[in-house]
This record gives structure tokens, sequence and C-alpha cells, in this order.
């Protein structure tokens, strides 16, 4: 990677509900085609990779779930909204949020507002028949390795 490139990092949800869906916004801005990827963004001054979840994750969604267990780990080259491409490294969590009620944007900066324009829930199969749709595009993976990991506990 090119070391003149300011390095960022990114905690990333791997948000699942009761029903084995996994949430998604659907990103557009200037830099790519329309995706959908995870709730989640950069951490701030200070901050830890936990502590950044959290936060993403009461700011973007509004719902109330312990953050779980690490599953994945990135690293890629890439610009988002106004930016530069820079170095992201990415670390996306586990978070079980059963019955999650209505997500809520009231927290939400004016990059996500302009960015984010919807919300859905997928299931694995939904996933696996439109991959191309997902950055990264190891995300239909991670859902069925979440899924996997809660049948497991549940055994």
């Amino acid at each position: 990677m090119d070391p003149e490139l300011e390095t960022r990092r990114s905690a990333r949800l791997v948000i699942i509900d009761g029903r084995d869906r996994l949430l998604l916004f659907r990103y557009e801005d200037e830099h790519r085609a329309p995706f959908w990827s995870t709730v989640g963004g950069e951490l701030r001054a200070g901050e830890d990779y936990v502590a950044a979840a959290r936060r993403e994750f009461a700011e973007e969604t509004g719902f109330d779930a312990p953050i779980g267990e690490l599953l994945h780990r990135r690293e890629a080259v890439f610009a988002v909204a106004r930016s530069t491409p820079a170095r992201w490294i990415e670390r996306y969590y586990l978070v079980e949020c059963r019955r999650p009620g209505a997500l809520s944007d009231a927290a939400w900066t004016d990059e996500e507002r302009a960015t984010i324009q919807a919300w859905r829930w997928w299931t694995l199969e939904e996933m696996r028949a439109a991959p191309s749709a997902f950055l990264p595009s190891c995300l239909p993976a991670l859902l069925e390795s979440a899924l996997r990991r809660r049948a497991a506990r549940a055994g």
C-alpha cells in the first residue's frame, strides 16, 4: 500500500436481528456507484475500536444492544464522501439485536444524511442473490459466519 496515504480507522457493525437478517445502509457518494454496507464509521481522536463501535451503533441506529465479538479485520484503500483516498483499517463487530424496533436517524451527521439513502434488513439468501451490491464483497460471508456462531451457541 502507498506509504504516502493517510491512515484512517473505522469500526463497522454486523447487526443481526432475531430473524437472522443483517442491517445494511445504501450509500451514495461521488466516488462509486451506490452500494450497501454496514453501519459504522471512523474512530475519533483517543477512541478505540470498541468505543467507536458503541458510539456509531447508538448514533446511526438508535438501538440498544451490546457490542459483541470481533468478526473480521480489513485493510483497503478507498475514499469516502467528500474526501481523498486513504488507507482504511477496519474492524467488524457482531451486534445481536433480537428486537431492534424502528431505526432512528435523529443523531445522523450532515454527511450521513447526504450519503445514506436507505436502510434494509437482508437475509443471507437475498445477499447471495445480489453479491455485487455490497462493499466490501465479503459481507454475505460475514453474515453466514455470524449465523453459524449464533447457531453453535444455541446448540
